[in-house]
């Protein structure tokens, strides 16, 4: 991983859409990104496979939906090892609160319930403890107009209180579905200051903390399975001295 880069973790793979994954790549790459997430629905074909670009870093995701609660973690289950990143989308608070007590999901997005953030001290608390990062949909505020981006802006404030107060992880994002929604990371910087996020809080937002969160997700140096490390021994050295290998 590319270190001190910027990421978007919050890229959504669209499949009626032209846009290919070789083209957000590029793209992200041409903006000044190190490394995207493509989020697939879940239920949908995800071919890691497909993942590769020479111009930046592919992550793997899925983006759940859940219509109700109770659904999140047997589906959080069936992808935790075939994906870099889990996201779920929320908007319901017994959907915000289930995801954010789950330590296997990664991202909560989309928390806003209507006007109100969707986001309170209670599940702050429980997002710190369990490591899940809110993400900042910054998207919404260039796609919003009028009343609606003014509550979308009140929002933002209220919920980075509450992440500098409990110390939650929280990423910067445009979540885009093509190449035209991607912006610049410099361009995410300035319009969280619109809500009162320094440049440094931003910068950590795009960069260190995104790649905290994928490196935790990546198994130690050395680890082959579970219950099986390799630990000191050169075997090729070893071998190469004549000794026996028991």
């Amino acid at each position: 991983m590319v270190e001190s880069g910027y990421y978007d973790l919050n890229v959504s793979f669209v499949p009626e859409s032209s846009n290919r994954v070789e083209e957000l790549a590029a793209t992200a790459g041409h903006l000044g990104y190190s490394g995207i997430a493509i989020n697939y629905p879940a239920n949908s074909k995800i071919s890691v496979g497909d993942l590769d670009s020479e111009d930046i870093e592919i992550f793997s995701a899925v983006a759940i939906r859940p219509k109700n609660a109770s659904k999140i973690h047997s589906i959080v289950d069936r992808y935790r090892d075939r994906v870099d990143l889990i996201t779920v989308c929320g908007g319901i608070e017994s959907i915000n609160r289930a995801a954010i007590e789950n330590p296997r999901v990664d991202i909560l997005t989309d928390m806003n319930m209507g006007r109100e953030s969707g986001f309170n001290h209670v599940l702050a608390k429980a997002a710190s403890d369990n490591n899940v990062a809110v993400a900042f949909d910054l998207g919404s505020l260039i796609r919003l107009r009028g009343g609606n981006r003014v509550h979308a802006l009140s929002n933002f404030r209220k919920n980075l209180q509450l992440v500098r107060k409990y110390d939650v992880p929280y990423l910067l994002t445009s979540s885009p579905q093509s190449v035209y929604d991607m912006r610049a990371p410099r361009e995410l910087i300035a319009l969280a200051a619109l809500f009162g996020m320094s440049r440094e809080e931003a910068i950590r937002g795009l960069s260190t903390i995104p790649e905290a969160i994928i490196s935790g997700n990546r198994p130690p140096e050395g680890y082959l399975c579970e219950g099986v490390e390799i630990i000191g021994t050169d075997i090729e050295d070893e071998c190469s001295r004549g000794d026996d290998i028991v």
